[in-house]
C-alpha cells in the first residue's frame, strides 16, 4: 500500500470543509457532496468529514484524492459507514477497489471534480492516459459503497 498523503492546509480545514459540511448537514449538497461519518478504528467514536460521491454506471464510490487520509484508514477497519444530508442518514458497506480497477473510477471523478481536488493527483486528469491514472491508482484509495441492509 502507498503511503502517498495530502495533507489539507489550514484555509482547508478551518473554512471550505467546515462550510462544506455545514451546508451538508443543513441539507444543501455542494457539487454531490455528503457528510462521511465513519467509526474510528482505535477509538470507535464517530468521525466525520465531508466527501464527494461519484455514481458511475450505476455503482457507488468514495474517492480519497488526498491518499491514504485517516477516514480511509477508518474505512478498511470499520467496512462501511454512514452518509449524510441535512436529516438523511444512510449506512452502506464498503469494499475497496483494487488499484487495477480503479482507472475508470478516477477518471470519472477528475471529470466531475478536476476543478477541487485536481490539485491532489499531481498533473493527472480527466484527459491522461491509461497509463497515467493506472500509476497514480495505488496513491488515491477508492471504495465502492453499497446500501447496507
Amino acid at each position: 500500500m502507498s503511503a502517498h498523503v495530502k495533507k489539507p492546509g489550514w484555509f482547508t480545514v478551518n473554512v471550505f470543509n467546515r462550510l462544506v459540511a455545514w451546508l451538508t448537514r443543513r441539507g444543501i449538497s455542494v457539487w454531490g457532496s455528503r457528510v462521511l461519518a465513519v467509526r474510528g478504528r482505535k477509538s470507535g467514536q464517530w468521525r466525520t468529514t465531508p466527501v464527494n460521491v461519484l455514481t458511475l454506471d450505476g455503482r457507488r464510490y468514495l474517492v480519497a484524492p488526498r491518499g491514504h487520509v485517516q477516514w480511509t484508514h477508518n474505512m478498511r477497519a470499520a467496512g462501511g459507514g454512514e452518509l449524510h444530508l441535512g436529516k438523511s442518514v444512510d449506512p452502506f458497506t464498503a469494499t475497496e477497489v483494487p488499484d487495477a480497477d480503479k482507472a475508470p473510477i478516477l477518471r470519472a471523478y477528475l471529470k466531475r471534480w478536476k476543478a477541487e481536488v485536481g490539485v491532489f493527483f499531481n498533473g493527472v486528469g480527466p484527459d491522461s492516459p491509461e497509463t497515467e491514472l493506472r500509476r497514480i491508482a495505488p496513491d488515491h484509495p477508492v471504495f465502492e459503497i453499497t446500501p447496507a441492509r
